[in-house]
């Protein structure tokens, strides 16, 4: 679980679960309870936590293990739920390209349920580009709302802040791509 690679990581830069807790404003008690894989943190959550480690998100799922993975067959892929706890945000994350710290490129597919979200905006470096394999899509971009259908496409700067939403009443499927990594 992602719980215990957050610990590694922060004993391994020598902060205590106080400072990481602060640096992540979060408290320090929701912090203990997502090292000890009693919570699932949410994507924005877990985007300041990696920010204070100085880590991409994507290095709390990696799947490779040191090895190349060129073909990655439909069925056998990881898929990775960013809320297993709560089922709260409904979303999750099919692995086109395997996480690895040697990858410059991260692509995934995004399954969204109805009404779910990524919750808060967030804002890093790099590029993003998607498109909506099937459903709707409301992509948030600096509060400007973007409703996207089956075959549209987007692509903006990760510097924006971004949110994404399914406002619809199917599963919405976004194949989405980005540089560098940050899932």
């Amino acid at each position: 679980m992602i719980g215990d690679r957050i610990k590694s990581l922060r004993r391994i830069r020598k902060m205590t679960l106080k400072q990481l807790a602060e640096l992540a404003k979060i408290s320090e008690g929701h912090m203990s309870k997502i090292e000890n894989d009693k919570t699932q943190p949410s994507v924005a959550v877990q985007h300041r936590i990696t920010q204070a480690l100085d880590v991409t998100i994507g290095l709390l799922f990696d799947e490779t293990n040191g090895k190349e993975q060129v073909v990655s067959r439909m069925g056998e892929r990881p898929v990775i739920d960013l809320d297993p706890v709560r089922r709260g945000t409904g979303i999750c994350l099919e692995r086109i390209i395997p996480h690895s710290k040697d990858h410059i490129l991260q692509c995934n597919i995004h399954i969204i349920e109805p009404d779910g979200s990524s919750e808060d905006q967030i804002q890093h470096v790099g590029e993003e580009m998607g498109y909506i394999l099937e459903g709707e899509l409301e992509l948030i971009l600096d509060d400007i709302v973007y409703h996207l259908h089956e075959n549209d496409s987007f692509h903006f700067k990760s510097s924006r802040r971004h949110a994404y939403r399914n406002p619809g009443t199917t599963r919405t499927r976004v194949l989405w791509a980005n540089t560098p990594p940050t899932f």
